[in-house]
């Protein structure tokens, strides 16, 4: 029978419990920086961890695009990818895991490979966001509860869903983030469509698509009539005759 003691999540233990586990914890017992040449980390992973790292000054402010760097390379913060980024970074894992687990966009667990997040605040919940929800949840097979209390995924393990709180995009309500690109307004058609255009690789709703829209203010307008006539005012050469007596006559005033 092993000694080990048995490890279970926090959020399934008691108050009394955590706070005997945070008592028994020690400075030594946590794990120390590793050492580089003894984690194999993939080459494209430690190149874009570098890459961030040479942006900052200070080497942890490097921390949230290495672990996004992880969860691109991985589909979720790894335990082990969370380690090849701390030998990366000279910090240690303990350091990174605390800020994954702080910030809800990072994935701690095994999810979908493309993540969809379906704003649920009260612009895109006015306009019908609960059932935006439900649709892509039914398309994926996965449960609208569960996504809507911290996320789930779809049987085959191609889509992670979640509800989240707002995202900016009331503009285009409801809205939802699709593999970090925003999308909307939804319809649950749209939603249907939408996943499976991602099992099938094609290209995703390229008409609700923000990233193709134009910028705000649309294309450059045509000068206003009245303009183009003073400006062709300004060259007529009656007004260039004109010129050198206006300077005079200000000249002599001054």
């Amino acid at each position: 029978m092993s000694d080990l003691p048995e490890i279970r999540p926090t959020g399934d233990m008691s108050a009394a419990e955590r706070e005997r586990l945070v008592d028994a914890m020690r400075p030594e017992d946590a794990e120390p920086i590793p050492e580089l040449h003894e984690v194999d980390v993939p080459g494209e992973l430690r190149e874009r961890i570098e890459t961030a790292m040479s942006r900052y000054p200070q080497i942890r402010s490097a921390a949230l695009p290495a672990l996004w760097a992880v969860q691109r390379h991985y589909g979720w913060c790894t335990p082990e990818g969370m380690r090849q980024a701390a030998a990366v970074m000279g910090v240690t894992p303990g350091y990174l895991e605390s800020l994954a687990t702080f910030y809800d966009l990072f994935r701690t667990t095994p999810a979908g490979r493309h993540q969809v997040l379906v704003c649920h605040n009260i612009s895109c919940w006015l306009r019908g966001a609960d059932d935006l929800l439900i649709a892509f949840c039914e398309a994926a097979g996965a449960d609208s509860q569960e996504a809507d209390h911290g996320g789930a995924s779809s049987p085959d393990g191609e889509v992670f869903i979640k509800g989240f709180e707002c995202m900016g995009g009331c503009d285009i309500a409801p809205m939802a983030s699709i593999d970090e690109r925003y999308y909307g307004p939804l319809s649950s058609e749209e939603a249907r469509t939408a996943v499976e255009q991602l099992r099938t690789g094609a290209e995703v709703l390229p008409e609700r698509a923000l990233a193709g829209r134009p910028a705000a203010g649309g294309p450059e307008p045509e000068p206003d009539p009245r303009i183009s006539a003073a400006e062709q005012g300004r060259h007529h050469p009656a007004a260039e005759e004109a010129k050198p007596e206006a300077r005079a006559e200000g000249d002599s005033n001054a």
